[in-house]
């Protein structure tokens, strides 16, 4: 059982940047594949980004590609989300997910999700 625990959401201002982590813990980390979600008031959770388990190969939904950065650290079992030209229509609860195997843009196919962290970009 995997656990994953966000952190780094808060508010900020359009064209900001922000971080967010997500620490796992109970599993071999380097096992997983690694996403971001985000779900928008309203709206259907929709996928972020996503990086395979070396961290070698990594996927961006359209709309993030270009400002957004994910990376992971297997030593420390921590996958990072690098926000920098921050939008508006960025504001969502942030989740990070895992499973097995390479990486989907797909959340179905994801089988642990954390718990989300919010963020707010104001205008």
């Amino acid at each position: 059982q995997v656990q994953l625990v966000e952190s780094g959401g808060g508010l900020v201002q359009a064209g900001g940047s922000l971080r967010l982590s997500c620490a796992a813990s109970g599993g071999t980390f380097s096992l997983y594949g690694m996403g971001w979600f985000r779900q928008a008031p309203g709206k259907e959770r929709e996928f972020v980004a996503a990086i395979s388990r070396a961290g070698i190969s990594t996927e961006y939904a359209d709309s993030v590609k270009g400002r957004f950065t994910i990376s992971r650290d297997n030593v420390k079992n921590t996958v990072y989300l690098q926000m920098n030209s921050l939008k508006p229509e960025d504001t969502a609860v942030y989740y990070c997910a895992a499973r097995r195997g390479s990486i989907t843009a797909n959340e179905n196919e994801y089988v642990y999700w954390g718990q989300g962290t919010q963020v707010t970009v104001s205008s």
